[in-house]
């Protein structure tokens, strides 16, 4: 059976990851006839947020792999710890973990660095010729670890974001919810999702749509 990582950012769209992406991803692993294996960096995240309220939570801090246990059922490996030699493709759910925890991308755009266990494990996997797929946000991280290695990806048709990444090297293709862009340049797959919406019904064929490429390509 094929494993597919799944690198979640927290828990929780405004502060982690986004959770309805994140459970569609392994229901679409395992409907794929494939494994998931989640795994997450032990670091703090960013911040807190209220998700009642949007407002940040003063005080509070919460811890990334712990946070991302309660998506996993507690099934969850320090990235760090991981073999991502074991693994043959690796996914990264959306969300503002991805791009406050996993990156700095939401507060330095273009300039923004990466984890740096997190970009190991991406550029490892993309060097070894493992697909990548990247959902809502997180298309950001490939393009700040790959450049223009990168080629095509997606977060949907927001004009500003999509001259964000190419400014990192990458080339944008605007793509509706249900759908996904595959790069030319390598197994790099990315999906709209929650970029656009508009329910979860739809988000949920893009991100089917993503997880069926990548186990097409692992056959």
């Amino acid at each position: 059976m094929k494993k597919i990582g799944v690198i979640l950012s927290g828990c929780g769209f405004l502060d982690g990851a986004e959770i309805q992406e994140a459970v569609l991803t392994l229901l679409a692993i395992e409907r794929a006839g494939a494994e998931a294996i989640c795994l997450a960096p032990d670091i703090m995240q960013h911040h807190v947020v209220n998700h009642l309220t949007g407002e940040v939570a003063v005080g509070e801090t919460r811890n990334v792999l712990v946070e991302s246990a309660r998506i996993a059922r507690g099934a969850v490996t320090d990235l760090r710890r991981a073999r991502i030699d074991e693994l043959d493709a690796i996914v990264l759910p959306g969300g503002y973990g991805a791009a406050k925890n996993l990156s700095d991308f939401a507060f330095r755009g273009a300039d923004c660095e990466v984890n740096a266990d997190i970009e190991a494990c991406v550029r490892t996997c993309f060097e070894a010729g493992k697909p990548l797929g990247f959902i809502c946000i997180a298309p950001a991280i490939a393009a700040r670890v790959l450049g223009g290695r990168t080629g095509e990806i997606t977060i949907g048709n927001d004009p500003d974001t999509a001259r964000t990444l190419e400014a990192m090297g990458a080339r944008h293709i605007d793509c509706p919810v249900w759908n996904t862009v595959v790069s030319s340049e390598g197994a790099v797959i990315s999906t709209p999702a929650w970029m656009l919406g508009p329910s979860i019904g739809e988000v949920a064929r893009g991100i089917d749509k993503l997880i069926a490429e990548i186990v097409g390509l692992l056959q």
